[in-house]
């Protein structure tokens, strides 16, 4: 059953920059864009890579390590569509921001 998880205050997350957190054994970055926070699995698929410390544009962000690309709201690679990442529901309680794994 998913439960929700505070995992950040809404300042920590500064528009167009990542943010990466621990839920439970999920390692998750959270993106600020244009204002609404989004949060997606921090792990790049092609080797590891730290996607909350890649470039956001938009919505896409870059993995640091290898420039694989995905878009943080749907989890699609704009690239190459059959590689995508986990994308969770986040809800913005307050200040607080909660992701739903």
């Amino acid at each position: 059953m998913a439960e929700l998880t505070k995992v950040a205050s809404v300042e920590q997350v500064a528009p167009g920059q990542g943010k990466i957190c621990e839920v439970g054994d999920h390692q998750v970055a959270l993106f600020n864009v244009a204002g609404k926070i989004v949060a997606c699995n921090n792990v790049c698929p092609h080797r590891g890579g730290p996607l909350g410390e890649g470039d956001l544009a938009g919505t896409i962000v870059t993995c640091p390590w290898h420039g694989w690309q995905f878009d943080v709201v749907t989890g699609v690679s704009p690239v190459n569509p059959a590689a995508k990442i986990a994308t969770y529901p986040v809800t913005i309680l307050g200040q607080d921001v909660l992701v739903e794994i």
